[in-house]
């Protein structure tokens, strides 16, 4: 089991942006320290929720400010960034890294319209840019001459330098929400990212990603290697209690979703936060399903059966909303020196 320290630090204001990305930078010293497989760097823009917003210049410097731990992008908002550049930057930090850089791909959020609106690019467009880049990334990357024409993009490289540390590429997941995303993923034998819900839910998406990469005549050796690059993200609150940790974790987690989703109709036009809310309407998740909180041996069971269910990875977000870093370096490191030993 490996596990990583999501970055999504929120700033409420402009005033404290500064202090904010900073603490982010001081946290990802801190994972590479408490011996952290990686740190995940999000992507949102125009309202402060992570605040960073560019995970590709916040790349470099924890690239440049860390030595073990690897750096995954969780996940880049493909439709906002040119293919042939993306693939360049991405070159660059696996080399100014020695390989550490693992790429998570998504189409982009369903509910911030309003970042869509900023980048110049049609909401409705996301889902065939991502598939577009994705091919063009792992073209570009393999060092060959390279000619693409497509619906969005059209581009001849020469090759492109510098060439990338990892063999064949760093490391390709897409991040993903419905069972049609994880279908097309299980076809390609491909590893996704995955928010937390209920257990059975996960227990059902990672049986039908093994059972339809069998169908799709991937042997057992195969689907062990897929599922163990797949991830599950969720907001994460330790303490010596599980009363303690509730205290801290469920008004952190009720007031980060109150801050965003009052954004988002600030944000979104009344027609873009339509929609949003009839997606809202036809969900079953809970404000808390993404939420784990508890004492180290509480969490842990919840670790245990991510496990079980046969997730690779965990991403979890310690620093929840405007959190104080106290709180969150706290739960770090009891997350480390408690939970992650279980699982060595």
């Amino acid at each position: 089991m490996k596990f990583g320290d999501f970055l999504f630090p929120e700033s409420r204001t402009p005033d404290s942006d500064y202090q904010v990305v900073n603490d982010a930078l001081a946290e990802t010293e801190l994972a590479d320290r408490l011996g952290y497989h990686s740190v995940w760097l999000g992507e949102h823009h125009f309202d402060g929720v992570c605040t960073y917003a560019d995970p590709m210049a916040f790349g470099g410097a924890v690239v440049a400010r860390t030595k073990q731990v690897r750096i995954g992008f969780s996940a880049v908002q493909t439709a906002f960034h040119h293919p042939v550049r993306l693939a360049e930057q991405i070159a660059l930090l696996d080399n100014l890294s020695g390989g550490r850089i693992m790429v998570g791909t998504a189409r982009g959020s369903a509910f911030n319209r309003y970042e869509y609106r900023g980048y110049g690019v049609k909401y409705e467009q996301a889902q065939e840019r991502l598939l577009e880049a994705e091919e063009i990334l792992v073209k570009a990357w393999a060092g060959e001459r390279y000619r693409h024409e497509g619906k969005h993009w059209n581009v001849e490289i020469p090759v492109l330098r510098p060439k990338v540390v990892q063999d064949p590429h760093p490391p390709l997941i897409r991040a993903i929400a419905s069972e049609n995303s994880l279908l097309q993923m299980a076809r390609q034998g491909r590893p996704f990212m995955l928010s937390m819900s209920s257990m059975d839910r996960i227990r059902h998406m990672f049986d039908l990603y093994r059972s339809t990469m069998a169908d799709a005549g991937y042997d057992d050796d195969g689907i062990s290697a897929a599922t163990s690059k797949c991830w599950i993200w969720f907001n994460g609150v330790v303490a010596e209690t599980d009363a303690e940790a509730a205290e801290i974790a469920r008004p952190a987690n009720a007031d980060s979703l109150k801050h965003i989703n009052g954004g988002r109709k600030r944000m979104n036009t009344k027609s873009e936060q339509a929609e949003v809310e009839a997606i809202y309407a036809g969900s079953d998740a809970g404000p808390e399903d993404d939420l784990v909180y508890g004492s180290p041996e509480t969490v842990a069971e919840t670790v245990a059966a991510l496990q079980e269910a046969g997730v690779g990875g965990i991403m979890v977000q310690f620093r929840i909303g405007d959190m104080s870093w106290d709180a969150a370096e706290s739960s770090m490191r009891i997350f480390a020196e408690q939970i992650m030993p279980k699982f060595s």
